[in-house]
């Protein structure tokens, strides 16, 4: 049975910003990216640049508590230039700067958007490693990605949580590891779905070219919508 974490777990603000700049022209669109500490979210964050920066004006904001160590990363691996990569150090546990004060990684979001202007497409905003109840503030992103991996446990899907309930894509990576730790992939299919109705799931393996496809084909129909939205 599909199980709704609206109620049991409110959001403190429940409207998304205004998809008007000031200046009359429509802003970025905005999607975070979490999960539990080792899922993958950092890669697919560099994953989806490297698919998508061709096509597509892309900024990214990190989360960690005490370090810069995701922005690094992406920097290190050049997915986009320097000025398109900024970080946010929360200083505490990392879903309260993405849900419950959104203050500072908001200020990072209009910075960037500031900076490059109104051609900015798209942010990606990741959270810092966290458990499986992170979830966004809809003042901060229009929509949000959850990111489990098989290494974390088959029953992950089965014993649910906010964030694979409620996740507008639930993203289970790492799936070419499955063989090595005993996680049966079909179960994993069928239990998130049970959990999430006809919310989407998408099966990731990021060491395979164009194993961020599914996550990368999904951003460009929430863009295609976006984009439709009048301003």
């Amino acid at each position: 049975m599909h199980l709704d974490h609206a109620e049991t777990y409110p959001q403190r603000h429940t409207h998304s910003a205004d998809p008007q700049r000031p200046d009359g022209t429509r802003r970025a669109l905005r999607i975070g990216l979490g999960g539990p500490v080792g899922s993958g979210k950092t890669a697919t964050v560099a994953a989806l640049c490297r698919a998508l920066r061709d096509e597509l004006s892309i900024a990214v904001v990190t989360n960690d508590i005490y370090t810069r160590e995701d922005a690094a990363f992406l920097l290190r691996e050049a997915v986009l230039p320097p000025e398109r990569i900024t970080s946010v150090e929360t200083g505490a546990c990392p879903h309260t700067a993405i849900r419950d004060d959104i203050s500072a990684n908001l200020e990072a979001v209009e910075d960037l958007q500031e900076t490059i202007g109104a051609g900015l497409d798209l942010v990606l905003v990741e959270s810092g490693g966290d458990n499986l109840t992170a979830t966004f503030s809809k003042g901060l992103v229009d929509h949000q990605v959850f990111i489990i991996d098989v290494a974390g446990g088959d029953d992950i899907p089965r014993k649910g949580s906010p964030g694979v309930t409620t996740a507008d894509l639930l993203v289970i990576n790492k799936t070419d590891l499955a063989p090595y730790v005993g996680s049966d992939l079909g179960s994993m299919a069928r239990d998130a779905a049970a959990q999430r109705g006809r919310l989407p799931v998408a099966f990731t393996t990021l060491k395979t070219e164009g194993g961020v496809k599914p996550v990368a084909d999904w951003v460009r129909a929430r863009l295609a919508d976006w984009t439709r939205v009048p301003v």
